[in-house]
């Protein structure tokens, strides 16, 4: 067993005093790391002399839910103390960025914080862990964190289920959610599509399809069952029909011409006395918006 195993088995180790086991739960209790330990105690400490944790793996948070949390703590102050670290004559963030954020807009000049002794390596998981604990990280957010976990850990995804309470097929879920193209997952991170959007949309093989269909379905408010139908239909397109080998009547076939030239698809008419079908044939779903918009059915 090499040293550098040796040191994040080591670190593992140390963080079960710092983090909760898993619950089994989606729903954690305050966590170890936000409860004072043995020597340690909940100080007032100046908010300006605070600093953002570096190793956050949100990217923004609900300003609605920030401004109501600001309300709150100009009545009640700050129930639960943040998690900081000195470093040098400052201090960093570990949890509690919200409580911090919002104390500043209720126009507090100190939050109650502890002051814990760790590592850098060490801050980094208690942050990503606690923030995939918590569940308030939008799934591309979720997808990020686990993916450094296993970066920058090397921790299993079955290690990563433990720590987070999480299932091991869920861990695996968020980080296929990567290999989608970066204009889904901003979709996905703009909340225009859900994680079961994107589960479905994982399941194709081109980027080039995943993120047309992203875009209709965004632009149609698809559901979910809607995509993964579409999906369906692109892995497994139906066998077309035999061609029926008949004589086709001039007047029929004129009007057929007419109609490819004005469309600019294939196009079968089934004529039998008067009455039969007009069938479209389009190679992709850019040419069925075309067709769509030209028959104006939206």
């Amino acid at each position: 067993m090499n040293a550098t195993h040796e040191k994040r088995k080591a670190l593992g180790r140390g963080l079960e005093t710092l983090l909760p086991a898993a619950r089994g739960t989606h729903s954690p209790a305050p966590t170890a790391a936000q409860q004072p330990h043995p020597g340690e105690s909940v100080r007032e400490l100046a908010v300006e002399l605070i600093d953002r944790n570096p190793y956050q793996t949100r990217t923004h948070f609900d300003e609605t839910a920030l401004n109501e949390l600001a309300e709150s703590i100009k009545v009640s102050g700050v129930i639960q103390p943040i998690t900081v670290r000195a470093v040098g004559t400052r201090f960093q963030l570990i949890t509690g960025e919200r409580r911090w954020l919002a104390s500043q807009r209720a126009g507090k000049s100190t939050v109650p914080a502890i002051v814990r002794h760790v590592s850098n390596e060490q801050a980094m998981e208690i942050t990503i862990i606690e923030n995939l604990q918590r569940e308030d990280l939008n799934p591309v957010e979720q997808a990020r964190a686990y993916e450094r976990l296993a970066r920058e850990f090397s921790l299993t995804q079955e290690q990563m289920a433990q720590r987070t309470g999480k299932d091991r097929s869920s861990v695996a879920n968020f980080l296929r959610l990567l290999k989608l193209p970066h204009e889904v997952l901003e979709m996905v991170e703009a909340d225009k599509l859900s994680f079961g959007h994107a589960k479905a949309l994982m399941a194709l093989d081109s980027p080039e399809a995943m993120v047309t269909l992203a875009r209709r379905a965004v632009q149609l408010s698809m559901s979910v069952r809607q995509v993964e139908g579409s999906v369906s239909s692109l892995m497994h397109p139906e066998p077309k029909e035999a061609k029926v080998l008949q004589p086709l009547d001039p007047n029929v076939r004129e009007a057929q011409q007419l109609l490819q030239r004005a469309l600019g698809l294939r196009v079968h008419i089934q004529d039998r006395k008067g009455k039969g079908k007009i069938i479209l044939e389009y190679r992709s779903l850019e040419d069925f918006d075309r067709v769509m918009d030209m028959l104006n059915a939206r």
